[in-house]
């Protein structure tokens, strides 16, 4: 037998190392690829979960894949920004009022399900039939599914969506109302300057036009000084204001 290459076996062993790194270096950029995909309004989604996971399995499954995208050891670009979003999803779900209102979108996404299933089943004999004779077995076992657990995900985003809609419509109009009684106050205050500053301007001109009413009343109507008054027309009828010629009297 011949002997073994030790200089061989050391740059077989740094292949394999390098083989591996660049495997888990793949691996947290499609990590980031991944959280940088999911639905921004469900954070079980990020954190790769099911909706009736516990606190314990949050915080577990956040360690876990902070690690492979924490910025200090993922080189992908926007390791940053998925990793920014995976603690965000963490700090909803351990907030209690944030979880319970998460929950109640999914127990009512179950709900529409469970009746849309209902219906298909009254046009479906051999499936109604079968769900009988299993005594409600059928549906937990449907319900247990990947087929049931896609459709509750795509129905919990639908509902999420539409509740957001609705909050930033309301959030909109409050705005906009926190706007315009904002413009009508600013309106107002203006509206109370101009007439501040009239009454200031009436008043500074009190003692100048009292002044002047006391010299109209002292003058009464003697002619202002320079005033040139036309002479009075003599005539020979004293009830007509034009000049008559004199006439010849014979």
């Amino acid at each position: 037998m011949g002997e073994s290459n030790p200089a061989a076996n050391i740059h077989d062993d740094l292949l394999l190392k390098n083989f591996f790194a660049e495997v888990s270096e793949v691996e947290r950029d499609n990590e980031v690829l991944r959280i940088l995909a999911c639905f921004k309004l469900n954070p079980f989604e990020h954190l790769n979960l099911s909706f009736d996971s516990s606190i314990d399995e949050v915080k577990k499954q956040y360690r876990k894949i902070s690690l492979m995208v924490h910025p200090d050891k993922c080189k992908h670009p926007q390791a940053k920004e998925a990793f920014g979003a995976l603690a965000k999803a963490q700090q909803l779900l351990l907030d209690e009022n944030e979880r319970d209102y998460l929950l109640s979108q999914v127990n009512s996404a179950k709900e529409e399900l469970r009746v849309k299933r209902k219906k298909q089943l009254k046009k479906d004999t051999a499936s109604k039939m079968k769900s009988l004779v299993d005594e409600g077995k059928y549906d937990k076992q449907y319900e247990q599914s990947d087929e049931f657990k896609q459709e509750l995900k795509l129905k919990v985003r639908e509902l999420l969506t539409e509740k957001e809609w609705r909050r930033r419509k309301m959030q909109m109009r409050i705005s906009e109302e926190e706007g315009r009684l904002k413009k009508d106050e600013e309106e107002q205050k203006e509206m109370w300057k101009r007439k501040r500053e009239h009454e200031e301007q009436w008043e500074g001109t009190r003692e100048k036009r009292v002044s002047s009413w006391r010299d109209f009343m002292k003058g009464g109507k003697k002619n202002k000084k320079g005033e040139i008054r036309p002479p009075k027309l003599k005539t020979e009828d004293p009830n007509k204001s034009y000049v008559q010629r004199p006439v010849k009297r014979g």
